[in-house]
């Protein structure tokens, strides 16, 4: 359209913002919110009943119609996004302090961690990136996103707002990326949306790494139930949860071995 079509036209469009009252609900559907003015876009909100089961349970990601879980000995290696740390003037110090942080996440899952993790700048599964910007709304500022089990390549993203956190939010704001990527979905998603879809596994307090806000909290509970989900699941004595397949992905690495070089892998 031209600027004189544009002209005669009714007078531009005015964007009306609602206030972040009115947005505490419109946002449900697709953030998790930490707490006041924190989100995670990893995976959609959830609520606070699941029907006639119990809330009190472990959430797992469907999303494929099937539960995908990390197949047994699994290790996903990882880099750094190079391009996005040119944004910063202190990159090794940044690279330093992800790899402290995420070491210690991972020693807070133990032995229940499903998966091992190795950073290798060649063959990779996933790229950490640092988004130079702030992810804000009106209902808040994005810490962080991840990615559910999958064979593709993916991203694990780190925005500012996360770094300005404590220390100790910035260790639970990895526990809890890293539970989505185990495989956990948001408790109390809602097994009803279908674009979302999850099941349930185990029970625990409601007191959990991926509830909301002061709740958000990781637990032996959560950890035993993790470990068991796959103890059983890897032993073929779990094979499907309410009616949903249990099926076991492999890293990109390893899909693509035996394949010639270069390679590339689907995206999750």
């Amino acid at each position: 359209m031209s600027s004189a079509d544009k002209g005669s036209s009714k007078e531009n469009l005015k964007l009306k913002l609602k206030s972040k009252k009115e947005c505490d609900s419109c946002v449900e559907p697709v953030v998790h919110k930490y707490g006041a003015n924190k989100l995670c876009v990893t995976d959609k909100v959830g609520f606070p009943t699941l029907g006639n089961k119990s809330p009190l349970d472990l959430v797992l990601h469907s999303g494929e119609g099937y539960i995908p879980l990390w197949e047994k000995g699994a290790t996903l290696r990882w880099k750094f996004d190079k391009e996005s740390l040119k944004y910063f003037k202190n990159p090794d110090e940044i690279k330093g302090y992800i790899r402290a942080l995420l070491g210690e996440a991972l020693l807070k899952w133990g032995d229940a961690s499903p998966v091992r993790f190795n950073e290798n700048p060649n063959v990779w599964d996933f790229k950490i990136r640092v988004e130079p910007t702030e992810n804000c709304s009106v209902v808040g500022c994005t810490l962080a996103r991840a990615f559910f089990p999958n064979p593709g390549r993916n991203e694990l993203v780190l925005y500012p707002t996360m770094f300005e956190q404590s220390r100790k939010e910035q260790v639970d704001t990895m526990i809890h990326e890293l539970g989505h990527i185990f495989g956990l979905r948001h408790f109390f998603a809602d097994v009803k949306e279908k674009a979302w879809p999850s099941v349930i596994y185990g029970e625990h307090k409601p007191f959990s790494i991926m509830n909301y806000g002061e709740k958000s909290e990781l637990t032996e509970a959560d950890k035993n139930d993790l470990k068991n989900l796959y103890k059983l699941a890897w032993a073929g004595e779990l094979t499907e949860i309410d009616d949903a397949q249990i099926k076991f992905v492999k890293p990109c690495h390893e899909t693509i071995l035996l394949e010639t070089m270069p390679y590339e892998c689907s995206h999750g």
